[in-house]
């Protein structure tokens, strides 16, 4: 049967009968693909929300030990800056760059022959004075042995008692020079003041080093033990101080990413006063250090164990969350769905953080996951989302 356009009455045309074809099919799937979506949210109703897969742990009691970690340099017991104390020439140097050297050690020598001539000349003029003064203590006795006899006056004998007297201290004054020349002459072989390590040297042989020179030779450091000194905050002095009171004090040093430890040992003191513009205070640990692994100037974290609180309710780090209201942990019901719970949580240490109150021992909190959970969501435990959400962090 052939159609007609109402308007003109004339026969439509194959291609107007096909275009209407198409539109009639498009109004049909538009209107078919609305009702679909319209039906969806009863078949959601129906059969609930989705599960979030989610990592799930206990809190539980433990006694948990309490650091304080501040970041710090390490220090040598000694440095000493190695200068020479007399003017001359340096003839040998003995040490090698790196080298250990003991306490007395010979670590340079400067010309001696100067020094050796002023300490000869010094013990000649002592002989000297002493030969003198033996010459005059003979005159004193024949003076004393006529004035006994009536033949010498008193003043004769005073003065010849002076002479012998002036001549003992003289040679007094020889002594004394003497002593000074042989220390100078001492001073020529540089000694190490205490055992340690040598730096680089400064001074080759051949030059002239005088004793008011500004620059070192060398520097020698003593870092076994090595100190580490590093801060904390203000707050922490009373704790600090309080375990300090109840015996020694264990310091770990860790290296810079503080995952290493490089040594331990005993915390030293605390300094007397708290830096106002950091509200931060200095502490001193001493470490043995007898494989060298603190270095002087190395940064290091350091960290000690100021109490150990007993049976703790405790969580992962990872079960902690932060919200408007504050810090807070999804646990999960007996129907297996997530609440929140607001916590006040306590010091953090390692991988674990003391709840002080919100969660009880033997509940289950959420671990990983959380970033899907709703009020009240069910959940499946998982997991691979407790490895999703770790690789994330």
């Amino acid at each position: 049967m052939t159609q007609h356009d109402l308007k003109t009455g004339r026969p439509w045309s194959r291609g107007t009968s096909a275009l209407l074809a198409v539109v009639l099919v498009l109004g049909a799937g538009t209107a078919g693909y609305f009702t679909w979506r319209a039906m969806q949210p009863a078949a959601v109703a129906r059969s609930g929300p989705p599960k979030v897969p989610v990592s799930v742990t206990n809190a539980v009691r433990k006694d948990v030990p309490i650091y304080l970690t501040g970041l710090g340099t390490v220090q040598a017991t000694f440095t000493v800056g190695i200068h020479s104390q007399v003017d001359g020439k340096l003839e040998s140097v003995f040490f090698k760059e790196g080298q250990h050297v003991k306490k007395d050690e010979v670590l340079a020598k400067i010309d001696p022959r100067l020094f050796q001539a002023a300490l000869d000349q010094a013990k000649a003029k002592k002989a000297q004075d002493a030969a003198s003064l033996i010459s005059l203590q003979k005159d004193l006795e024949r003076f004393r042995t006529l004035g006994s006899k009536g033949f010498e006056t008193q003043q004769n004998l005073d003065q010849q008692q002076a002479k012998v007297d002036s001549m003992k201290a003289t040679i007094q004054a020889d002594e004394a020079q003497i002593e000074t020349a042989q220390t100078q002459l001492d001073y020529t072989d540089i000694k190490a003041p205490s055992d340690g390590r040598m730096g680089m040297r400064m001074v080759d042989p051949g030059n002239i080093v005088r004793a008011s020179d500004a620059g070192m030779m060398a520097t020698l450091v003593q870092a076994q033990p090595a100190l580490g000194t590093f801060t904390l905050p203000a707050q922490t002095l009373d704790q600090v101080r309080e375990a300090m009171k109840r015996g020694a004090v264990e310091a770990v040093a860790y290296d810079r990413d503080n995952r290493n430890v490089l040594s331990v040992g005993t915390l030293q003191n605390i300094d007397n006063q708290i830096d106002q513009a950091t509200a931060s205070y200095k502490l001193k640990a001493s470490f043995p250090n007898t494989d060298e692994k603190l270095w002087p100037g190395e940064f290091i974290n350091v960290r000690i164990q100021i109490e150990t609180r007993p049976q703790a309710v405790v969580v992962p780090n990872t079960a902690v969350q932060r919200g408007p209201k504050g810090q807070f942990v999804w646990a999960l019901t007996d129907k297996n769905t997530a609440v929140s719970k607001p916590i006040q949580t306590g010091p953090t240490t390692g991988d674990i953080t003391i709840v002080e109150s919100g969660v009880s021992a033997g509940d289950r909190v959420i671990t990983g996951g959380q970033y899907k959970l709703r009020a009240n969501s069910p959940v499946s435990i998982s997991d691979k989302a407790q490895t999703a959400d770790n690789s994330e962090s």
